[in-house]
């Protein structure tokens, strides 16, 4: 029997896996291969930081939905591709052959700053999450204020810790960027919008242009980096690393590899990089899975317009955005509480 081998477990492949719990997948043998048994779910990762939901409330059984999915859990980490034997290589050496490769992995924290080693990664989540939890939680500064390090700045400082954000930006991105900025200066986060750090020295101490400041930690929230296994493969990549795909999701240079999620980029419709994009790629997914399976054309994928952004603000309070529509108070929060209560109830069955 064919083999569909999925590769990390991003909004997509768990997308994936709640459409075939839900409705049985038959024709081809399905394997997941990703490192934790059980996962943080991002979305209520900076509730969590915040003490609005205890760690379990946001943590997602992958093997126990793989279970109700009838598909194999592989606890792994893929680390090299070889794209002519399709063959998938994991840290600690075992190999997993498959004619169909899903790619779902996610992406990796831009680390080309230098003195980045005396940082904290924001990524990979369950890591950051721990590694936190061990630190103290005094001074501390986050280097990005893009949606996830303004988050994570609004809530340690709801944790009580001192914050200094740095940004590159005069404000936020986006429609929602000034409420941002008040958001952050409401919760008492020291916001440096256009201070670029150019590196960061043993201390920690931050060096942003002709200033020097120390901490008890930095955290790093920079833009996204692509897997390096990618390239090294031998896929299609964009200048940044990112796969390049077709409309149907599958790498421009090998059709038999499909690419989702944070890692992928539409060479013909480019899109934020987001869960809500990437749970309607899980949707595709699953439904050209199930073509493949029957021998039917693949559909493809067709990105929405717009996407909402919901952004938390520390305390229960949050941003909406979506298109050029703003919105922002408790009634914010207790909206994006309902939605990630019932993707995480959708995902434990």
């Amino acid at each position: 029997m064919k083999r569909i081998l999925l590769v990390g477990a991003g909004h997509a492949h768990l997308s994936v896996l709640l459409s075939f719990a839900k409705e049985a997948f038959y024709g081809m043998r399905v394997t997941l291969v990703t490192p934790l048994a059980r996962q943080v779910y991002s979305g209520m990762l900076p509730g969590v930081i915040a003490g609005h939901y205890r760690f379990d409330d946001a943590q997602i059984d992958i093997e126990a939905l793989c279970a109700r999915a009838s598909v194999e859990f592989a606890p792994g980490s893929v680390d090299a591709l070889d794209l002519l034997a399709r063959r998938a290589s994991l840290e600690g050496g075992e190999k997993i052959d498959y004619d169909v490769i899903s790619l779902n992995p996610g992406s990796w924290v831009e680390r080309s700053l230098p003195g980045a080693e005396r940082t904290l990664l924001v990524k990979p989540l369950d890591a950051f999450l721990a590694a936190l939890n061990q630190k103290r939680l005094g001074r501390v500064a986050i280097v990005g204020a893009g949606a996830a390090g303004a988050e994570l700045a609004m809530a340690l400082g709801h944790r009580g810790a001192a914050i200094t954000l740095y940004s590159d930006r005069p404000t936020p991105p986006g429609p929602a960027g000034e409420q941002i900025s008040q958001a952050l200066r409401r919760a008492c986060v020291d916001f440096r919008p256009g201070m670029a750090v150019t590196a960061v020295e043993p201390g920690p101490v931050i060096i942003a242009g002709p200033t020097r400041q120390d901490f008890d930690l930095v955290i790093l929230a920079t833009g996204s980096a692509a897997p390096a296994w990618l390239a090294s493969a031998g896929l299609a990549v964009d200048g940044l690393g990112f796969a390049l795909v077709h409309d149907t999701l599958q790498s421009t240079s090998h059709p038999e590899v499909f690419v989702s999620g944070d890692c992928a980029t539409l060479r013909d419709a480019p899109h934020p990089r987001s869960g809500v994009y990437a749970v309607r790629h899980g949707e595709s997914l699953a439904a050209n899975f199930r073509n493949l399976a029957s021998g039917k054309p693949f559909e493809p994928y067709v990105p929405q317009p717009r996407a909402l952004m919901l952004l938390s603000c520390g305390s229960r309070r949050a941003i909406a955005q979506r298109g050029g529509w703003t919105a922002e108070g408790y009634w914010v929060w207790r909206w994006k509480d309902w939605i990630d209560r019932r993707w995480l109830r959708s995902l434990r069955g």
